[in-house]
């Protein structure tokens, strides 16, 4: 899915679809979205659903409801290896909008409005995450683009960390981690070590409890106090620690271990008791550090050949966007002067960060609108990001292949998970960063890598 049939085409949970979901065609929000301009179609539409459009947020709803699935699909290529889980798994708890309601806004901004037949409003007992995603994002005041509060939103969804906790992550402090261990969690562990925790809620759990704050905020270290108290109760239990520094030190080791070898994933114990010596020891079949060293290695080595093949493909595509826009404008009577002119433009626009306005003049368009039909900033990112992203699927594609990772014949459905990832992949990389400084009027920085591929072409073509 690409341009305007993002703000139209909602996706929704599908029972039926092996892929989980599917994209349903809201009629109302096609015919309000093809009467927009794509530069300006995102704010226009906030703007639009503040001032009490439905439609409007219908539009927005379709267009993060996307982001949504985007954000899913991404949390679950970084989390799910070697664990039982998808990104199907995680759309229930964030994918709950079929786009058959019209909602608004209350003044407070958070409140959803139900609109019924007749046109009356009322409190919807029944909350759309999207909507909670429009109503909280601020586009006025952040720099953050919707998606990617689209995604910090879906990352921080309740029930969706309750669901990856399961699995072991948790974005929790050495800290809190201890401070909210479970029973079961507690079992696996040595007895040196049950007693450790058990001290340290004792004493960290107590003074938490006794702070006079409503919101008591991340788990700070314990103090030396708390550990030297600690330290005390440990020598009660015969669990005999030399200093109040050790005990910091033990407690982060067991947070290391919980941490490392996911507990919560493994199911069993972290240590097992050897009979002859009467200790416990480490697990041998847990990853070691070399074997972690090697997972890394891995990792580094595949986001170096995304890095490449990314920059081969964006330099290509600007490559491929340019000749084809200047053949078109030669084959133009009306715009044939221009033609010779193109690459004129664009050093004008990205190496001395001139406005369309101030190049009307310099390149002897009529008026501004002349120099914007001619050069069209947006026009050309938006093509170039297309042809990006499909040379990009391609060459990832033959990479799998090369390395017998898929099938010779792959499902539809697999193509279009694949390309859906890659073109996040890519938005993420260099395109959200090249809209927002068009978007940005006057005080351009165009700092992206796509502005300095461009300024990198116009210098090699004046050359």
């Amino acid at each position: 899915m690409s341009g305007l049939s993002k703000y139209w085409q909602i996706c929704r949970l599908s029972l039926t679809n092996n892929q989980g979901y599917e994209f349903q065609e809201i009629t109302a929000a096609q015919e309000l979205s093809q009467e927009l301009s794509s530069t300006e179609t995102i704010n226009l539409l906030l703007s639009l659903f503040k001032s009490k459009s439905s439609v409007a947020g219908l539009c927005l709803r379709c267009y993060v409801s996307y982001s949504i699935l985007k954000s899913c699909q991404k949390l679950a290529a970084l989390f799910s290896s070697n664990h039982n889980f998808s990104y199907h798994d995680l759309l229930p708890f964030v994918l709950n909008d079929d786009g058959k309601r019209e909602i608004m806004l209350a003044e407070d901004g958070k409140t959803q409005l139900i609109i019924d037949r007749d046109g009356n409003t009322q409190v919807s007992q029944y909350k759309l995450f999207t909507v909670e995603i429009i109503g909280s994002y601020k586009s006025d005041s952040s720099s953050m683009s919707l998606d990617n509060w689209a995604f910090l939103q879906t990352k921080q969804h309740p029930e969706l960390k309750k669901f990856l906790a399961e699995f072991g992550f948790q974005h929790l402090s050495d800290w809190a981690m201890l401070n909210n261990i479970g029973v079961k969690q507690m079992a696996q562990l040595a007895p040196r070590n049950r007693n450790l925790i058990e001290v340290f809620h004792a004493v960290y759990r107590r003074d938490r409890r006794q702070q006079k704050v409503k919101r008591l905020g991340k788990c700070p270290n314990p103090t030396q106090e708390q550990l030297q108290e600690m330290q005390t109760l440990l020598r009660e239990r015969n669990c005999i620690f030399p200093s109040a520094e050790s005990v910091f030190a033990a407690l982060k080791k067991v947070a290391s271990l919980l941490r490392q070898y996911d507990i919560w994933s493994y199911r069993e114990p972290l240590e097992i008791y050897e009979p002859d010596s009467g200790n416990y020891a480490f697990r041998n079949d847990l990853p070691t550090e070399n074997s972690n060293n090697a997972i890394a290695s891995e990792e580094q080595e595949l986001l170096n050949f995304l890095q490449d093949s990314l920059n081969k493909a964006l330099v290509t595509a600007i490559e491929q966007t340019i000749s084809t826009r200047i053949a078109k404008l030669n084959k133009s009577g009306k715009y044939r002067p221009f033609a010779a002119k193109f690459v004129t433009g664009l050093e004008l626009y990205y190496c001395q960060k001139k406005s369309l306005g101030e190049i009307t003049p310099l390149l002897g368009f009529s008026n501004w609108s002349q120099a914007r039909r001619v050069l069209n900033p947006g026009e050309i990112l938006n093509t170039v990001r297309i042809q990006t992203v499909q040379q990009l699927l391609t060459i990832i594609w033959q990479k799998t292949q090369n390395l017998g990772l898929t099938d010779a014949s792959p499902s539809a459905n697999y193509l279009q998970s694949l390309s859906i990832q890659i073109e996040a992949f890519a938005d993420e990389a260099v395109f959200q960063a090249a809209t927002s400084e068009i978007k940005s009027g006057k005080h351009r920085d165009l700092q992206s890598l796509y502005a300095q591929k461009i300024r990198l072409y116009c210098q090699q073509s004046s050359s």
